[in-house]
């Protein structure tokens, strides 16, 4: 990306969210908005994107810390043009500009390059990332040259004749610029009439009046074009990137039964030949191994790790813990902040209680210990490789059960007949 530069607009309020919170910091599965945009654009090569920020800039600022982004406040909202204007000296190093929106998060990697490569290849003076919609209403459209080539208008859908509402092709409102056109056109915006405010899209047609060429890349998928403008727009979102993510692991070695009652995190690592059953929940920060079966209804938490082979099954829970290969936990239990040997089996309904009201601790069960249903296990505690644990016992903090031993009972107590390193009695 020599010689180009990147600015990404989010200094818009969200009024339609009826939010305290700046709807570019929404969640949108398990990071903010506006965090998509900055993934897709470090993906495609922006090493210090300018973030123009406004509404409620404090608490975006603070987001952005620590990140690869440079933030520039605009102090009045009006409107994209002048949000442009405001990032002109972090931009004024570059050849070329990338516009980008905190509030379109679904635009991808693979397109942003595509645009920026055509851009680079015409030599234009400005090029608009379009798509074809089914129904356009509510968009500009898209109005070409003669032989399809340069953009000859961007016509509102209020101001569009009969024959231009018949045209499908849409602005997703992506833009590269040649940087001295775009800011030389920005300086001859004038307000609208209406909102009293600075329309970018006014400097592509002035750029287009004054004879430059302007050209249109077309993205092939209609879905990167939505902006979060509502909470249902956040849903849609929502469903659309679970999508895409069970769609990358069907295409790959992973089956994910249902994709429409699954959520699977973009960042979530699945390994081959794993079975994803339906209605389960894997969040960020999860890694699962090969040959696995993953729920229905269970959830894995940040910190999860699932060994080659492992078995989670319904309603089980589990956040920063590593299960071992081959082990099984197949009904109704928490584990957390626990490491589980290999070949362990977790019984229905196991709780490891990990929290006491100030702190969280670990519980360590060993390879190949069982157990029983009902066991709730207080942390700090060990279960030793190959020991069992009685149906509904409680074993108490630091009061460990040794390796091939069996507890019992409320609060769980070592049974003097116990099972030996052979496994028998």
């Amino acid at each position: 990306m020599d010689g180009f530069g990147c600015v990404i607009l989010a200094a818009g309020k969200g009024t339609r969210f009826f939010s305290d919170t700046p709807k570019v910091l929404h969640d949108l599965h398990g990071k903010p908005v506006l965090q998509h945009v900055l993934d897709t654009a470090k993906s495609a090569g922006f090493v210090r994107p300018v973030v123009v920020i406004g509404h409620r800039s404090g608490e975006v600022e603070r987001f952005l810390e620590g990140q690869a982004a440079v933030p520039v406040v605009q102090r009045m909202q009006l409107g994209t043009g002048d949000a442009v204007k405001a990032a002109k000296r972090q931009l004024s190093k570059y050849r070329d500009i990338a516009v980008l929106y905190g509030d379109v998060p679904l635009v991808k990697k693979e397109t942003l390059r595509s645009l920026v490569s055509s851009h680079k290849a015409s030599g234009a003076s400005c090029t608009v990332l379009t798509v074809d919609m089914e129904d356009p209403s509510g968009y500009g459209r898209i109005v070409r040259g003669r032989f399809g080539g340069n953009v000859e208008a961007i016509v509102e859908e209020k101001e569009a004749a009969a024959e231009e509402k018949k045209i499908r092709e849409i602005n997703v409102g992506l833009y590269c610029f040649d940087r001295g056109d775009l800011f030389s056109a920005i300086k001859k915006i004038r307000r609208s009439k209406i909102k009293k405010e600075y329309y970018l899209t006014d400097a592509v047609a002035i750029l287009i009046s004054e004879g430059k060429r302007v050209r249109a890349f077309k993205t092939g998928d209609p879905d990167e074009s939505i902006g979060m403008n509502s909470r249902s727009d956040l849903a849609n979102a929502y469903s659309i990137i679970s999508r895409r993510k069970s769609a990358e692991l069907n295409k790959g070695s992973v089956t994910v039964l249902d994709p429409s009652t699954t959520f699977i995190s973009q960042d979530a690592k699945i390994g081959r030949d794993t079975v994803i059953y339906p209605f389960t929940v894997i969040e960020k920060g999860v890694t699962v191994g090969k040959r696995c079966s993953i729920g229905p209804f269970c959830r894995l938490r940040p910190g999860t790790v699932i060994g080659d082979g492992a078995e989670v099954g319904n309603f089980v829970e589990i956040v920063r813990t590593k299960v071992g290969e081959g082990a099984k936990a197949k009904h109704l239990t928490y584990l957390g902040d626990a490491v589980v040997g290999r070949g362990a089996n977790i019984g229905c309904g196991t709780i490891t209680a990990n929290y006491d009201g100030r702190k969280k601790s670990g519980t360590v069960i060993g390879d190949k210990a069982f157990i029983g249903s009902g066991t709730v296990l207080v942390a700090p505690v060990k279960v030793g490789g190959g020991a069992i644990t009685g149906a509904g016992s409680v074993v108490l903090k630091n009061k460990n059960v040794p390796a091939h031993k069996v507890a019992v009972g409320v609060p769980a107590r070592i049974l003097s007949k116990s099972k030996n390193k052979k496994g028998k009695r």
